[in-house]
């Protein structure tokens, strides 16, 4: 009696981890388009014929519904047979190995069990979401065996520059502006300082994780990209910041990723962009902000990716 007690507790315990497995994931059937909401992506798919895949990384607080609100590019993508993979994977200034490691195998089996092709993959990213971007991005062109080669990546006033953005919370934290920067600067010593100990006696710590070191121009963590498609978006709004964040030029974003461009450039990187706009930062609920995702041309994107 006991042995079937036992069996038909073992069976309620499969069943009913089989149904939380099928409850994870929500799919909505459209006409010629499929969504699929999961609890670590939110992908838009054609049911045929898919012949780009756009993988997309939020900023520091963003959930694929942020993404979505503030890049409005479904319609387009629609058009022009397009799968985008929202990332539920946030909170990232720089990835750590095992980071890499596991982020690269969510990617694949992502792919593996959406029956997405591989052939064109662009990935790309807003704030924080573009420094996960690029170091994915390397990583996967570095390891093969993960069969992810994208051909393009692509930023959006990302804050490539670990180094920078300690000494730019220094400075802040010195003007006291405003409370919100005072505790974000706060927030950020803290947590560099936490992991990789002050920038004056722990430069190759910081060069062994940012995307760029302007301070030594190393560009190390990119070096598998080096015949990969690269856009850098910014919009170097030097009167914004200095208006609505008393910031200096060489506070902003948009300072390092001019300076990497350049130093990309040099390196003999072939096909990397460096794209400045100009009053397009705007958040969806009508905020000027320089950075936004709205700073891309959203049909100029796709364009590249189909060049």
């Amino acid at each position: 009696m006991t042995k079937y007690v036992c069996l038909i507790l073992m069976l309620i315990v499969i069943i009913s981890c089989k149904t939380a497995q099928k409850e994870k994931t929500k799919t909505e059937i459209l006409p010629g388009f499929q969504e699929i909401i999961h609890e670590n992506y939110e992908l838009s798919k054609p049911t045929k014929d898919i012949k780009y895949v756009l993988v997309l990384f939020g900023g520091y607080p963003q959930k694929p519904e942020d993404i979505k609100r503030e890049f409005k590019i479904l319609d387009i993508a629609k058009e022009n047979n397009i799968a985008v993979l929202y990332m539920n994977y946030h909170q990232k200034l720089w990835l750590e190995d095992d980071e890499k490691q596991k982020l690269a195998s969510q990617l694949q089996s992502i792919f593996l069990e959406n029956k997405l092709p591989k052939n064109n993959i662009y990935i790309g990213g807003f704030s924080s979401g573009g420094n996960v971007s690029l170091l994915i991005s390397s990583f996967l062109m570095e390891h093969k065996e993960f069969n992810l080669a994208p051909k393009g990546v692509f930023i959006i006033d990302s804050p490539i520059d670990l180094i920078a953005l300690y000494k730019s919370s220094e400075k802040n934290l010195k003007r006291k502006f405003s409370e919100t920067s005072v505790q974000e600067s706060t927030w950020i010593i803290e947590t560099l300082e936490k992991r990789f100990g002050h920038p004056n006696s722990n430069l190759s710590k910081y060069e062994d994780y940012a995307v760029f070191t302007s301070q030594s121009s190393n560009i190390d963590n990119l070096s598998s990209l080096k015949n990969t498609k690269i856009r850098l978006y910014t919009e170097p709004d030097t009167l914004w910041w200095k208006t609505n964040r008393m910031a200096d030029y060489d506070q902003m974003n948009a300072f390092y990723i001019k300076g990497l461009y350049d130093r990309l450039k040099v390196s003999g990187f072939k096909g990397v962009e460096y794209i400045p706009t100009v009053g397009k930062g705007y958040r969806a609920n009508g905020d000027r902000h320089p950075h936004s995702w709205s700073i891309v041309d959203k049909n100029e994107l796709v364009a590249w990716m189909k060049d």
